[in-house]
């Protein structure tokens, strides 16, 4: 069924960024990289560490990705079932989802003027999806 529709490729690869994202959220946030930190995230984290920036970088970053895969994931789900110009909604998608790999490691890095465009890169990619509809 995914050869049919291509754009749930990368649906599904936007999919798993946003939960990797989440995961290195969490593991960093408790540490997860030491013994400690590890048995720490797989508890209730009721004791967890204070939040460097980097760290609170890295929740914000799978934040955002949250709120933009589910716009994404909206409008790439409406073009499989309207139809349209595939190769568009595709060329979207792919913009989407490249734009977001480049994202989270700029936010994390905290570069704040290239965060912004790339994070518009991606949202004109969402745009061509919605076009390929029209």
């Amino acid at each position: 069924m995914l050869q049919n529709f291509p754009i749930l490729y990368y649906l599904l690869g936007s999919t798993l960024l946003y939960w990797l994202m989440l995961l290195f959220a969490s593991l960093s946030h408790s540490r997860g990289y030491t013994i400690a930190g590890f048995l720490l995230a797989l508890g209730n984290r009721d004791n967890m560490p204070e939040r460097t920036a980097f760290m609170a970088r890295a929740d914000r970053a799978a934040k955002n990705m949250g709120e933009n895969l589910l716009i994404f994931a909206i409008v790439a789900l409406a073009s499989v079932s309207v139809g349209g110009q595939r190769d568009l909604a595709l060329l979207g998608a792919q913009i989407f989802l490249f734009a977001r790999l480049a994202y989270w490691p700029i936010y994390l890095a905290g570069i704040k003027y290239v965060r912004t465009v790339v994070w518009g890169i991606a949202l004109a990619g969402v745009g061509l999806v919605v076009i390929s509809m029209i």
